[in-house]
């Protein structure tokens, strides 16, 4: 056992402090936080065990770095959501197959789309995800980026898969680019959804996910589409 983790579990005893794991969600949960509003190189450590109530030591013992923190921050919201997308999508082509017909575009977009609108609403804390991760994409250090991006990538594989199954007419490259220009609008929507003080350009911004959704689908599913 390494000394810092002594440390840690003596303090632990010593001040009958709440167990490792909430510990441990707590810093997550304040990580998040701090990582929406002011960025992740705009964060320090001290700021975050602050707001955690906890030492430094304690996210020594439970995350090492701050790049593990970070990494950790996107995966306990990213990897059941793109587990719940890849069970929708993997249900398209099933049951298009299932069948004999190629899976449906707009079902398609659905099943990557309506996920991650809902996400936000079912989840405590979300709403600070998604700030996290647009502000990520216009910062000029790749850290949250380049690990957003590396989890993201096998769903975004199958989803490009099915559509090209969804959409034979076109060449995978106009099915890529229709993809990026979907994401891109998908991205700016949770970006303006989140924003803290709910109004964007002077205009208030309040709207429910199944609306959003209702108004998305069939606007990403004409530009597929689209000859």
């Amino acid at each position: 056992m390494t000394l810092i983790k002594t440390y840690v579990l003596i303090k632990c005893m010593n001040t009958g402090s709440i167990n490792q794991a909430d510990t441990k969600e707590r810093v997550l949960d304040a990580a998040e936080y701090l990582f929406a509003l002011d960025g992740y190189r705009g964060t320090s450590l001290r700021e975050i065990t602050g707001r955690a109530k906890v030492n430094l030591a304690a996210v020594n013992y439970h995350f090492g770095t701050k790049k593990t923190l970070v990494e950790e921050v996107i995966k306990r919201r990213l990897l059941p959501l793109n587990s719940l997308r890849k069970k929708r999508l993997n249900a398209v082509k099933a049951d298009a197959h299932k069948k004999g017909k190629k899976p449906d575009i707009k079902a398609v977009l659905s099943a990557f789309i309506e996920p991650t609108l809902k996400f936000k609403e079912s989840n405590h804390g979300a709403e600070y995800f998604f700030i996290f991760i647009g502000r990520s994409f216009s910062d000029p250090d790749h850290t949250v980026r380049d690990v957003f991006m590396r989890y993201i990538e096998p769903l975004f594989n199958l989803l490009y898969e099915t559509a090209c199954e969804s959409l034979p007419r076109y060449s995978g490259d106009i099915i890529f680019w229709r993809l990026h220009f979907t994401l891109g609008a998908l991205f700016h929507t949770i970006h303006i959804c989140s924003h803290i003080n709910k109004e964007f350009m002077n205009m208030k911004i309040e709207m429910d996910a199944d609306s959003l959704i209702d108004l998305m689908v069939p606007y990403v599913t004409a530009g597929m589409k689209a000859k």
